[in-house]
């Protein structure tokens, strides 16, 4: 049975980019299952009572079938290895991860990995990526998965489409992981923590 997950960010009572979550759930279910009525995430979530920063893990297949409220704390991250794999799929935010997890223990000593697929980079165990020129952050063309981060990124202008090879690496100075849980600038290292 095909499982998907929706991870949502809920802080300060209020969920964050709300329509992104939605568009993606059911752009999901409608791919895997047809022609399916929409669902609206904004009938089954409550984040009054979260202020702190908090994960809200909607599992779902067809329908909604778990959604689960999980205090946050943002792991962290100052150094990258980066791990080829041409034949990693995960362009639906699959509940199944047990291939990039197969991926993440091959880090070694660094603190996440920097996944590489047909010479292109994409993102790491965990987030997506955007890498500085010293005038503009580009984020991968072909990621694994377009983050609803990166998607609000991308309309806002903040972040520009750039395919980047492993080999355009060194016209970087710094790279950003982000998701739905970590925005834009919390992390953010230079390219020399990345380990070829």
């Amino acid at each position: 049975m095909c499982r998907f997950i929706e991870t949502i960010r809920i802080e300060g009572g209020k969920v964050w980019n709300l329509s992104c979550h939605n568009a993606r759930m059911n752009t999901t279910r409608k791919r895997v299952w047809g022609n399916c009525p929409a669902l609206s995430l904004e009938d089954i979530l409550k984040p009054e009572p979260w202020q702190e920063r908090t994960r809200c893990r909607v599992v779902y297949g067809e329908n909604i079938e778990e959604v689960v409220y999980i205090p946050y704390t943002i792991r962290q991250v100052s150094s990258l290895k980066l791990v080829s794999c041409d034949d990693i799929a995960y362009e639906l935010k699959s509940a199944d991860r047990s291939m990039l997890d197969k991926l993440f223990a091959l880090r070694g000593e660094k603190d996440d990995i920097l996944i590489v697929k047909n010479g292109r980079i994409t993102d790491t165990s965990i987030a997506n990526v955007a890498l500085w020129n010293g005038t503009e952050w580009h984020t991968p063309s072909f990621p694994l998965l377009k983050g609803t981060q990166r998607q609000f990124l991308l309309d806002r202008k903040q972040i520009i489409e750039t395919d980047i090879s492993v080999e355009n690496l060194s016209s970087y100075s710094r790279i950003c992981l982000f998701n739905a849980m970590i925005p834009f600038g919390e992390i953010t290292l230079g390219c020399e923590e990345l380990d070829y």
